[in-house]
């Protein structure tokens, strides 16, 4: 099965083609843990700000000719649909229904958490992913690795730095913070100056990717593109605003 995949979720954006043993809408060999003979077969990686409308199509396009590999080759389109940047999640999630609907395939819509959580198999640790929410918040959920198998711990939130770093510090369990929340974790009070144990990645490995979306697709269950829908998790700035307006 080759699946393209999308990430456009923040300011980031990527592409990636991956090439997996499943079936549609079958797990691979071992649920959650791509098999072997699955693999990333390419991606292609931007991250100069916020010009996914005119960049995204572009790299999807420069990808497959690159890899000899037509549209009407692919099985499925993957895309993250969120939490992120609302204007970035309507790119993708329109990109992805419009590739669908053009070559009749199935679409699938995962978690961008989810799907980092997916890109960072370390065990050990407790997987926190975090993307910056403003208002002193971050869109976070946790995961666990546990025997090969990535384990949801809570469902996708917005939360503040306060209350993340005193759950977090209820697990007796490094943390591994990961995504372009980072940077606002380590600004914060309630983080690295009371609690050792969160680790951070390289740089390079903060951001979520297209490859990640790809092996959480292979592990959720794929749907047509008109079901496809985005997940904001909260009202955007102007629908709060129109609310406090009354």
């Amino acid at each position: 099965m080759l699946i393209l995949s999308i990430e456009s979720s923040a300011k980031p954006v990527s592409v990636a083609v991956y090439s997996s043993v499943a079936q549609l809408g079958e797990s691979d060999a071992q649920p959650n843990n791509p098999s072997t003979d699955s693999k990333l077969l390419g991606q292609y990686f931007q991250n100069n700000g916020f010009s996914h409308s005119r960049t995204l199509l572009v790299l999807a396009e420069s990808l497959l000719k690159n890899l000899d590999i037509k549209p009407i080759d692919l099985d499925l389109i993957a895309v993250s649909s969120g939490p992120g940047s609302f204007t970035g999640i309507r790119i993708g999630v329109s990109a992805a229904k419009g590739l669908a609907w053009g070559l009749d395939i199935p679409v699938c819509g995962v978690s961008t958490l989810e799907a980092m959580a997916y890109q960072t198999p370390k065990p050990g640790v407790i997987i926190c992913p975090v993307m910056d929410a403003r208002c002193s918040q971050v869109y976070n959920a946790l995961f666990e690795w546990r025997d090969g198998t990535l384990h949801r711990l809570c469902d996708d939130r917005a939360i503040s730095l306060e209350a993340l770093a005193t759950e977090l510090q209820a697990y007796n369990t490094p943390t591994l913070l990961i995504g372009d929340g980072v940077t606002v974790c380590e600004k914060s009070e309630h983080f690295f100056g009371h609690n050792r144990n969160h680790r951070t990645p390289p740089q390079l490995q903060r951001y979520q990717t297209a490859y990640g979306v790809a092996l959480a697709a292979a592990n959720t269950p794929p749907t047509s593109a008109t079901d496809l829908e985005p997940s904001y998790l909260r009202p955007s700035q102007a629908e709060r605003e129109r609310a406090s307006k009354g």
